[in-house]
């Protein structure tokens, strides 16, 4: 059986991290995911947005706490989960949410801010000259063409 849910969205609030007694991070944390299309009969454009409760666990619940913020762009990749609790009024409910396995920060890393903002401090200079020159060495090359032979030629042809 598959049990396995992907989603790209955005988060709805700050992630809270808090830790077990024993001192493993555990980290709760909500994604809002959103889908547009146009009414055929109206003609008016239209919006859904699903909200998806995320767990992280460990290392991991760690790392979003520390990375992550409202508003973040992230894939969340995990398995689907419920959680039966009880409510104040003693009704039992069920909690539907995804145990993150693996995910990716899509966003920047300030956070929508643009990468060529001013460096706060030298380190910090030093470290987006390294992005920029890391990035440059990463542009695919253009190939050159192979040599045919008629590379001294004019170019001054009469028809």
């Amino acid at each position: 059986m598959l049990n396995r849910a992907q989603i790209i969205g955005r988060l709805g609030k700050d992630p809270e991290v808090r830790f077990t007694p024993s001192g493993d991070a555990v980290c709760n944390f909500s994604i809002a995911t959103s889908e547009k299309w146009k009414d055929k009969q109206t003609n008016e454009v239209k919006e859904e947005t699903t909200w998806h409760r995320i767990t992280a666990f460990g290392r991991q619940a760690e790392i979003v706490g520390e990375y992550l913020k409202r508003g973040s762009l992230v894939f969340i990749e995990g398995k689907m989960t419920q959680r039966k609790y009880q409510d104040k009024d003693g009704s039992e409910k069920v909690s539907h949410e995804i145990r993150m396995q693996d995910m990716k920060m899509l966003g920047s890393r300030e956070g929508g801010e643009q990468r060529q903002a001013a460096p706060a401090s030298a380190a910090s200079a030093a470290g987006l000259q390294r992005d920029q020159q890391y990035q440059r060495n990463q542009r695919p090359t253009a190939a050159k063409p192979a040599p045919s032979g008629f590379d001294d030629m004019d170019d001054d042809i009469p028809f």
